[in-house]
């Protein structure tokens, strides 16, 4: 969904943000210092960045400082911090830091924060339709083409030959989350079914570490026995 860059100088901190931010679909790239920052913001463009404050080289605050300076602060920043002064993080938040996130840092708190600094990003950024596409006649909408295949999976489930659940309903009058929730766990449970229950096999197919994968079908409520008994 977004790409991501996590700062920090804890191991236990990146892997684990990483890990959250990788089950909700998005790209993260790891740095450990603001070396690796200024090399990883230098070759990649980022929705968000998660800074932390103090750091061993240069601290998160001189770092957002230099970016801001030289015009390559075009991303939301998070600072992260469990030391940090009400000043300091006035001061961050003055050079251009998004928000500020105090350690421990829960999960609930993380989310929201990522979701509304990709938020701000998306308004900062609109995206830009291609001339030929926008020129092109007889391109259909992406509001015709939804309305085309929204009634297909919402209302007119199919028998599909590739597996038991290849056919689903999904009720699309829901929240954002919750629609999502539902769609994820038949594609798991389609895979899951169609490999034979093998974790192996449905971590390669869906680009998933297994680690991450047991989690998500954890988090779903999937049935790990379900695919094999298919």
């Amino acid at each position: 969904m977004a790409n991501i860059l996590v700062v920090d100088d804890e191991l236990g901190i990146r892997d684990l943000l990483s890990e959250i931010l990788n089950d909700e679909g998005h790209s993260v790239d790891l740095a450990e210092n603001a070396t690796q920052a200024r090399a990883a913001r230098t070759g990649n463009s980022y929705d968000l960045v998660l800074l932390d404050i103090w750091m061993p080289d240069t601290d998160g605050v001189s770092l957002l400082k230099e970016w801001a300076t030289a015009g390559t602060l075009t991303m939301p920043v998070i600072m992260m911090s469990g030391h940090a002064t009400i000043d300091t993080a006035v001061e961050a938040t003055r050079i251009g830091a998004f928000s500020f996130l105090e350690k421990p840092i829960t999960m609930q708190k993380l989310l929201k924060a990522v979701e509304q600094g990709l938020a701000r990003n998306a308004s900062s950024h609109p995206a830009a339709v291609p001339a030929a596409v926008a020129a092109a006649p007889s391109a259909p909408s992406a509001d015709a083409t939804f309305a085309q295949v929204a009634p297909v999976s919402a209302a007119q489930p199919h028998t599909d030959a590739s597996g038991p659940h290849a056919h689903q309903g999904f009720d699309l009058d829901r929240p954002l989350r919750e629609a999502r929730d539902g769609f994820e766990k038949a594609y798991f449970e389609f895979h899951l079914a169609r490999e034979g229950g093998s974790m192996t096999r449905v971590a390669e197919k869906t680009g998933l570490e297994r680690t991450h994968l047991y989690r998500k079908l954890r988090q779903l409520g999937v049935d790990l026995g379900r695919g094999k008994r298919s």
